[in-house]
């Protein structure tokens, strides 16, 4: 299980914006749409999810990334198997400060050779409906629910 956060900005000429990451490595370099996801981390049994998703935010992006208080936004379950906690907030980042930390792979495989890369290799503030496509299907999810948050706060 992992759990992350659904960064978001009003205002602009494109209205509500949401923050993705693309996921770094040799395996997503050519893929695009289907592909963005929230900055997320794996939970371990001890863990608090809303924790983990402040934690891996901040490893996912830098330390120059920050969010507002967080509202839950429920689990989905992505086509692997995966389950993933999202929370939404208000945050502000510039992609251009982007600096993830980074994991090892043997690449290319049965090279024997290891790899660095970094668990993001870009970020990017979308609209609603381009996020849509951009993401991976299963978190699409999460993109209604704040849209249903964001309409209830407005409607106060």
């Amino acid at each position: 299980m992992s759990a992350g956060i659904l960064a978001y900005r009003k205002g602009g000429a494109r209205g509500l914006e949401v923050l993705l990451v693309h996921p770094g490595g040799p395996f997503w370099r050519e893929k695009d749409d289907g592909a963005w996801s929230i900055p997320k981390g794996e939970i371990d049994a001890n863990d608090v999810p809303e924790n983990v998703a402040q934690r891996e935010f901040a490893e996912e992006l830098g330390p120059s990334a920050s969010i507002g208080p967080l509202q839950a936004l429920g689990e989905v379950r992505q086509r692997g198997g995966k389950r993933v906690i999202a929370f939404g907030g208000e945050g502000h980042f510039d992609p251009a400060a982007l600096t993830s930390n980074t994991f090892d792979v043997e690449w290319p495989p049965r090279s024997g050779r290891r790899q660095s890369f970094p668990e993001v290799d870009r970020a990017e503030w979308f609209d609603i409906e381009l996020a849509r496509t951009k993401m991976l299907s299963a978190q699409v999810e999460f993109l209604d629910r704040l849209l249903a948050i964001s309409a209830e706060s407005v409607g106060k």
